[in-house]
């Protein structure tokens, strides 16, 4: 395998400056390294046009869901949780497409989505509209599918549902994004929906950063290590170039600890080992590659290094649970036509 150069390092503590004075640079390279691996395979949208009293019960889904609320207000219900109201320009992620409903009132009557008839105006675009006696509620409801999603590390990290509140944005962009769609969706001009597919991949990235930035740094797991200084440099080091052959003495160098100084420090703040880390994000992308790109085992295994391809299928099988010939096949047969449905 190809494996990166290592660095020459002193392991005594303060000499390097690059690694230990910049704290929140550190953190910035690598979650930017990381967010840029974030990749949406497919979006559908539906403009979701509502008069009280509704409820849309919304079954749980192979990807995530998010909800933009554009005007008048609604509530989130969900299993073991209380209601939560969402009011024009707020947005909710459900990155892990946990099943959920939308209502006028809390404890309101809901019917399920598929019962509801929607109207299709483009590719991976709907309408829905709830005719009732009460205030409107206007929503743009969207379903992604992420490309290899389940070893993603910011990801697997994240709660079932995250409300991002629009009077507490503190990121401005994020903010015209979500103006932007708003504006798509009420004016409906042409292309619009196509426009909104594009949106909506910046928005779930957006909200992810945001929700990654605003945990404090004392907390546990990725989001910690990339605060260490030494650790976050590894990590984003790592990133940047992930299909070269890292192994934990590489990742030490690179941040300027001996081995066991590193793995220790890593394991703690992680979870897990830095080699199985690495491991578990190099299948990420082989995922990505044998579904999205339509690789061959052969080429995957090339372009990650392995010696040869039963070595790598062998790695391959024992973290993500299968071999990759499994998911290859599957993305040959792949129909291009279907598509996920939209979150209501």
């Amino acid at each position: 395998m190809k494996t990166p150069p290592l660095v020459d390092h002193d392991y005594s503590a303060g000499t390097h400056d690059h690694l230990t004075g910049d704290t929140s640079r550190v953190a910035a390279d690598a979650l930017s390294a990381v967010l840029q691996d974030l990749r949406l395979r497919d979006a559908s949208h539906c403009r979701t046009e509502m008069r009280a009293p509704w409820g849309i019960e919304i079954p749980k889904e192979d990807g995530a869901a998010f909800h933009l609320v554009i005007e008048g207000s609604c509530f989130l219900q969900r299993s073991g949780a209380a209601p939560q109201r969402l009011e024009a320009g707020d947005v909710v992620l459900l990155p892990h497409g946990e099943g959920h409903s939308l209502l006028s009132s809390p404890g309101g009557a809901t019917r399920r989505l598929h019962e509801l008839e929607r109207e299709k105006v483009g590719e991976d675009a709907f309408e829905l509209h709830g005719e009732g006696p009460g205030e409107v509620c206007l929503l743009v409801c969207c379903g992604v599918a992420f490309q290899a999603s389940a070893l993603h590390p910011l990801l697997r990290l994240m709660p079932d549902a995250l409300l991002v509140r629009r009077g507490g944005l503190a990121d401005p962009s994020l903010t015209t994004v979500l103006d932007l769609m708003a504006l798509e969706v009420r004016d409906r001009r042409m292309g619009a929906a196509t426009i909104v597919a594009r949106l909506a991949d910046i928005v779930v990235t957006r909200v992810v950063r945001a929700w990654a930035e605003d945990q404090p740094e004392a907390t546990t797991g990725w989001l910690a290590a990339i605060h260490d200084p030494q650790i976050g440099s590894a990590i984003a080091e790592f990133h940047r170039s992930p299909e070269l052959g890292w192994t934990v003495e590489a990742l030490a160098a690179a941040s300027h600890l001996s081995r066991s100084q590193f793995t220790e420090r890593f394991t703690a703040a992680v979870g897990v080992a830095p080699a199985r880390y690495v491991a578990s994000f190099r299948m990420h992308l082989a995922k990505r590659w044998l579904a999205a790109e339509r690789l061959s085992v052969g080429e995957v295994a090339a372009r990650l290094g392995y010696e040869s391809e039963p070595a790598f299928s062998r790695a391959f099988k024992r973290i993500v649970g299968k071999p990759p010939s499994e998911l290859r096949h599957r993305a040959v047969n792949f129909d291009p036509n279907a598509r996920p449905q939209s979150s209501s």
